[in-house]
């Protein structure tokens, strides 16, 4: 995971001294790169000593590691491609510029989103997948119809799936879950109290619990076996949990898309699949 993106995730939740460190590293990170604990501690108007302990409370021996791993998140930013805008869509934007917006927001929150999972994570929820004997998803609002998207997909490959609109149903599901069973549960502030009590619950029952959720600590991330992590610019695309969204199915695609390479019949599983469906299909008249 990205420092920058870790400690942008926190700000809220830090105490007033390390928010004030924290926000001027996450703006001025090339800036922070050229400071010495001393400098940063004067251009923040804190303590020297406040300095370390701030790097040391996110799991580095000391400033100078801190600086290290901001070097390389640095070096991992993807750049927006030519033409691409990222900004905040306003009432008095016209058309190509919406789009422009629109898409650099998509684009941004697929690709952060990407690099804030490390491989071995992404390894490990692949592996849980696909020893599990049921996958329940759970999830609200948006969400859901990320987990309806997704369920479908594990079906073409002959998984026991289990997936319901209706947080009643799903909760019923996740009683029924053991310990060979897994629980995939989204939520981008991992706070939808619907989700998060499935998510106990499952948890309760020995399940494997895979959490998809948002970089800020949150109760799902804390029940959760498995953490992989969204960026959205919800403050940017303000409609419909658009970017949010994004994020997530980029995250069940590449899933889906390992587990097909792992699952040695999984193209036999598609290909009956694509066949049973095609009689629905219109035919063209001759």
């Amino acid at each position: 995971m990205s420092i920058l993106k870790k400690i942008s995730a926190q700000l809220e939740t830090m105490a007033p001294a390390d928010r004030q460190i924290g926000q001027f590293i996450v703006e001025n990170p090339d800036q922070m790169l050229r400071l010495s604990s001393a400098a940063l501690a004067v251009e923040t108007g804190r303590s020297q000593s406040s300095v370390v302990k701030f790097s040391q409370k996110l799991g580095y021996a000391g400033y100078q590691e801190l600086k290290l791993a901001v070097s390389e998140a640095k070096a991992q930013e993807w750049p927006a491609p030519a033409g691409m805008i990222h900004g905040t869509i306003e009432v008095g934007d016209g058309y190509l510029t919406i789009l422009q917006k629109l898409l650099g927001s998509k684009l941004q929150a697929m690709q952060q989103t990407i690099s804030v999972n490390n491989e071995g994570d992404i390894d490990k929820a692949l592996e849980a997948l696909h020893d599990a004997r049921r996958i329940h998803l759970a999830g609200v609002g948006a969400s859901s119809l990320v987990a309806r998207d997704f369920s479908y997909k594990l079906m073409k490959l002959g998984r026991n799936v289990l997936h319901d609109s209706d947080s009643h149903v799903q909760m019923a599901n996740a009683s029924t879950l053991g310990p060979d069973d897994l629980l995939f549960a989204l939520s981008y502030s991992g706070t939808s109290i619907e989700t998060l009590r499935i998510a106990e619950l499952a948890s309760q029952r020995k399940a494997t619990v895979i959490a998809v959720t948002g970089l800020q600590d949150n109760p799902l991330a804390r029940v959760a076996d498995i953490r992989l992590h969204t960026v959205g610019d919800e403050d940017r695309v303000r409609s419909s949990s658009i970017t949010a969204r994004d994020a997530q199915l980029m995250l069940t695609d590449l899933l889906f898309i390992l587990l097909v390479q792992k699952q040695p019949d999984a193209h036999d599983y598609v290909h009956n699949s694509e066949t049973a469906v095609s009689v629905l299909k219109a035919k063209r008249l001759s």
